[in-house]
Parts: structure tokens; C-alpha cells; sequence
């Protein structure tokens, strides 16, 4: 965002010390504060015709730029204002009042004729402020113009380019306003009502004397015009305090005149513009005043081809720092070393690089041949070097500090000798491809991670030579004690064999021995249970047979029983029929 410098009174921006110019570094620091685009207007006109009162105008303020109540020049050199412009936003206006011109104490026209070749060069609304009509006396006032081709060059270019050269002048000036203060006639021409544009137009018009060539190079250089008539504002006496008083107490034409003055500066003014389009903020202006008060100091002609050249050498100088600023720190911001592939490096490059170019031409104007841009983008290629160089560096540094936490155990387990043994190359073999794997799962080791790892392999070469034939030494010893052992271990097992077979003899014949005494057990005790079965048999058979005698004659004797019972009951029956035929048994 632009400056948010308020600036509450003007400083003098070029200072005119005895005809001699100087920029004010003071005031060309304020300057270069306002970054937004800049309206810049500029006053000139003779010595006490009321200048900074229309300047003080603009600004919205009674006081400022200095008035003066004598006959005497107050404002020396050309003072500056930068106010918030009413009607555009996010634009400064510029306000210059120039120190009055015909001052008879300056001696001669030389200084006059360069203030008012400044004030043309660094305007974007040139105003011209004179007093009474614009008659010839007028006219000759303002021969000025009549030697701008002489002060001021479009191009660096030879006398036979000079037509060619004031044309283009006429492309580069700014907009002409004239202000004409205390008019007092009738605005007429040849008895008719008329403009004030209307008016200019006319006092333009060809005559014979030195206006004419003032009115045709007017004509010529300033191709849009406007004129703005004033009446007196008050009665002299009360111009001598003019600062202090109020619209009210001031000539209601003139109050009028000096609204429609300051809204058409406000509405109509234009943005100060360099050749190619490019727009003046602050900082451009400062260094094109910069640029154009050396020439004159040092007796050259200002040109504004060379001005603008100059002003686009800085600026894109400044331009191409600013864009490696923003690449730099995007890639700073963006990027964590080390990448894991050169290709996420070149894709936030690619990102990275656009914008920088984004913000060059933003920032750059009149970049001839594309010589900064191709510049900056040398710069870029030159830096993504320096950070592709960085990002091997940063990976390598990590690799190798991997690689030596990871393998570290087994550095110190070969100091310690721990595969001094048979068989100790395989095992130191599959300790590396562990430790390998376990480096290869690691994040973060960036695009030298092979390469690192490759050369610590190497490295470690002599010493797996060094393990190899050590192993293939112990591993022979070891395979002569080992046969050894074996010849003494099948001794020792034949001896152990043949113990075990006399004992396995002496168990079978024991088991044979065993198994005699259990047959002949088992015979006497087959015997014995063979008599107690008969012994046994025989006394079920006499059980037997004592039972069956004991039923025989319990059935004899039932049977006995039964037939008594018989009898009985049959006697029964008859001693019942004789009791039924009064019969007794006898």
C-alpha cells in the first residue's frame, strides 16, 4: 500500500540557491514515501500574481504554501505538497508551487526559463497563472515556451531529428490549464458572450509580435487546454490578509471561479504517466527530478528519453532485487532439505520462479530486450545451483550421519573382534543387509541417499575382506577340531553302544528269568483255583442235591397236606347237606 506519510505543510523540493539548482534529499525521502500513482500539478506564472493561493486551494487548507504581502518573490526554487487526492482513490496529489517568474532581483531570465522547463517536465497538469487579460503584453510574458525545444529533448538525438523530436514532445506534455486573476472585462469576442475556453482559443490565434510564436508553440506542445477566469477576490486591503479570510468574505465570482478551478484539477487531472504507460508513484518522480536537475547543473539538455532510461535502469535494477528477494525467500519458506527427489526441488522452482517473474514485470517498465528479466532469470538459474548444490550437501550430511548411528554397532562389534570366529563373514554379511534395510526405511535422506550409501559400502570393503579370510582360516582349524571331535564322539558311541548291548542282554535275561517265575506262579495258581473250582463244584452238586431231596419232600408233604385239606372240605360239604336234611355226622 502506498505511503501513509501525511504531510501537514510543503517542503522545498528544488532549491535555488543564487541560479544555482539542488534537490532537497529532505524532501525527496518524503517524496518517495508515496508509492501510490501520483496526479502531479504544477503552478508557474510571474512573481506575487497569486500562485500559492490556488495551490493552498487544492491542498483544502487557507494557509501553506506562502503567500507574501510585498512586492517581493516568497517562494524560491519549486516547493512541493503531497495531499490524499480527493477523487481517486489510492492516489496522492502533488501539489507544486514554483517560484515566481520576472522577479527583477534574479537578474536574468535564464533560471525563470529553467523552472518553467522543470515544471513541464515533472507535471501532469502544467498550469500557467497571469494577471489581467491574455493580451500580447501576456503572451510575451510566457515566451518560456518558445524555448522549451531548447531545454528539453524527447530523445538523444542529432539536430536533423529535431522536427521528429518536438513531435514527440507533444506526446509527453502535460495537460495546459490557464489561470487569468483579476479579470475585470467583459468576457466577449467581438461583442459576444464567451467561454473562458472560448477566450484562450482565441489569444492563441496568430499575431504579429513575439505572441505569436508563444501562442503557436502553445498550440503546438499542449495539445489539451483550459482556462479559468478569475475576478478580483476582495478589495486590496483585504488581500493582505487573504490567508486569514473566509469564502464568505471573498467575491462570490471568485469563490465560484476557484471551486470550478480546483474540481476540474481533482476531476480532469490526469495521472502522471511515463513514456510506455508506465505510471509515476513517488520514488519514479523523485528520481526523474533527480535525473533532470544534474543535467541542468551540469549544462546538459534534460531529456526525458535518457530520464526515463535511467529511471528504468533503477527501477528494474531494483525491480530484478526485489523479484530474487521473493524467490528467495519462497524457496527458503518452501522447501525442506533434503528433497527426497531432485524434482520436487525443480516443481517448487518452477513455482517459485513464476511468481519472481510476476513480480519483476509488475514492478519493472521499458525493460528493453528483455535484457533485466533475462537477467533475473540468470540469477534464478544461478541460485537454484547454489540450492540444488545445497540440497546434495544437506542430504549427504544427513546420510552420513544415518549411516554412521546406524552402523555403529557394527563398527564397534568388528573393533571388538566379535567376528573373529568361524562362520563370522555370513553373520557379519547379514548384519549389514540389516542394517542396510534399516537405513533404506529411514524418510528424509534426500536424492544422494544411494550415492552416500554406495561409496560407505566401498569403504567398508577391506574390511569384510579382512573378516572373509579370517573366517575362512578359523573356519578350517574349526573343521579339523570338529572332525576330531566327531572320530572321538563315534569312539566314545561304539563304547557307549556296546555297554548299552550287555546291558540290554543282561535286562533280556533277566526278563526271561522273570518271566519263568511268573509262568510257574501262574501254573500253581491256575492249580489251585482248578481244586477250589472242584473243591467248589462238588458243593453245588451236594447243595444240590440236598435241595432237590428237600423239595421232593416238601412236595410229598404239600401234597399230603392238599389232599387232607381235600377231605376236609369235602367232608365239610356233606355234614352241610345233612345239616340241610337235619342229618349228624355219626
Amino acid at each position: 500500500m502506498a505511503g501513509d506519510h501525511l504531510m501537514l505543510a510543503p517542503i522545498c523540493l528544488i532549491e535555488n540557491n543564487n541560479g544555482q539548482f539542488m534537490v532537497n534529499q529532505e524532501a525527496l525521502q518524503v517524496l518517495r514515501t508515496f508509492t501510490q500513482p501520483l496526479v502531479v500539478v504544477a503552478i508557474v506564472g510571474l512573481y506575487r500574481t497569486g500562485k500559492s493561493y490556488l495551490m493552498n486551494k487544492l491542498a483544502g487548507r487557507r494557509t501553506g504554501f506562502s503567500l507574501g504581502s510585498t512586492v517581493q518573490s516568497h517562494t524560491k526554487g519549486i516547493w512541493m505538497w503531497c495531499v490524499p487526492h480527493p477523487t481517486k482513490p489510492n492516489h496522492t496529489l502533488v501539489l507544486l508551487d514554483t517560484e515566481g517568474l520576472g522577479d527583477v532581483e534574479k537578474g536574468d531570465n535564464k533560471n525563470d526559463t529553467w523552472i518553467f522547463a522543470l515544471a513541464v517536465l515533472v507535471s501532469s497538469t502544467f498550469v500557467y497563472n497571469s494577471m489581467g487579460t491574455i493580451n500580447q503584453q501576456a503572451m510575451e510574458d510566457i515566451y518560456y515556451v518558445t524555448e522549451l525545444t531548447d531545454k528539453i529533448k524527447a530523445k538523444s538525438s542529432s539536430r536533423t531529428e529535431q522536427m521528429d523530436d518536438s513531435m514527440e514532445l507533444v506526446s509527453l506534455f502535460p495537460d495546459f490549464v490557464w489561470t487569468v486573476r483579476d479579470f475585470i472585462l467583459e468576457l466577449e469576442i467581438d461583442g459576444q458572450p464567451t467561454t473562458p475556453d472560448q477566450y484562450l482559443e482565441n489569444a492563441l490565434k496568430p499575431k504579429k509580435g513575439t505572441s505569436e510564436e508563444a501562442g503557436m508553440c502553445i498550440q503546438k506542445f499542449f495539445q489539451n487546454r483550459k482556462c479559468f477566469i478569475f475576478v478580483p477576490p476582495a478589495s486590496k486591503k483585504k488581500l493582505l490578509e487573504i490567508e486569514q479570510l473566509h469564502d464568505d468574505e471573498l467575491d462570490a465570482d471568485f469563490v465560484e471561479s476557484a471551486e470550478n478551478f480546483s474540481n476540474h484539477i481533482y476531476n480532469k487531472a490526469k495521472t502522471k504517466i511515463l513514456p510506455g504507460g508506465a505510471m509515476v508513484n513517488g520514488p519514479r518522480l523523485g528520481n526523474l527530478i533527480e535525473n533532470y536537475v544534474e543535467a541542468i547543473t551540469s549544462g546538459d539538455i534534460p531529456c526525458m528519453e535518457n530520464a526515463v532510461l535511467a529511471l528504468a535502469e533503477l527501477e528494474n535494477s531494483a525491480a530484478v532485487q526485489k523479484a530474487f528477494a521473493v524467490y528467495e525467500k519462497m524457496m527458503r519458506q518452501g522447501i525442506q532439505f533434503p528433497t527426497e527427489t531432485i524434482q520436487e526441488l525443480l516443481c517448487l522452482h518452477d513455482i517459485c520462479e513464476r511468481e519472481a517473474i510476476n513480480v519483476f514485470i509488475k514492478d519493472s517498465f521499458k525493460d528493453v530486450d528483455q535484457k533485466f528479466q533475462k537477467a533475473l532469470e540468470n540469477q534464478l538459474k544461478a541460485k537454484l545451483d547454489e540450492f540444488c548444490k545445497q540440497n546434495e550437501r544437506e542430504s549427504q550430511d544427513r546420510c552420513t550421519a544415518l549411516l554412521q548411528d546406524i552402523f555403529r554397532p557394527l563398527e564397534e562389534a568388528v573393533k571388538q573382534n566379535a567376528f573373529s570366529k568361524p562362520g563370522g563373514y555370513n553373520i557379519y554379511l547379514q548384519q549389514m543387509r540389516e542394517l542396510q534395510e534399516k537405513y533404506n526405511q529411514q524418510p528424509k535422506k534426500g536424492i544422494q541417499a544411494n550415492k552416500t550409501l554406495e561409496e560407505y559400502l566401498k569403504s567398508k570393503e577391506t574390511v569384510a575382506d579382512a573378516i572373509k579370510q579370517a573366517d575362512q582360516r578359523l573356519t578350517e582349524k574349526e573343521n579339523q577340531r570338529r572332525e576330531q571331535e566327531r572320530q572321538a564322539q563315534a569312539a566314545a558311541e561304539a563304547a557307549r553302544k556296546m555297554e548299552m548291548e550287555l546291558r540290554r542282554q543282561e535286562q533280556i535275561n533277566q526278563e526271561i528269568q522273570r518271566r519263568q517265575e511268573e509262568e510257574r506262579r501262574q501254573m500253581f495258581e491256575r492249580m489251585e483255583a482248578a481244586k477250589r473250582r472242584l473243591l467248589e463244584e462238588q458243593e453245588r452238586e451236594r447243595t444240590r442235591k440236598l435241595e432237590e431231596e428237600a423239595r421232593k419232600i416238601q412236595e410229598e408233604h404239600n401234597r399230603a397236606m392238599a389232599e387232607q385239606l381235600q377231605r376236609l372240605q369235602e367232608l365239610q360239604r356233606q355234614c352241610h347237606r345233612h345239616r340241610s336234611g337235619d342229618c349228624t355226622i355219626s
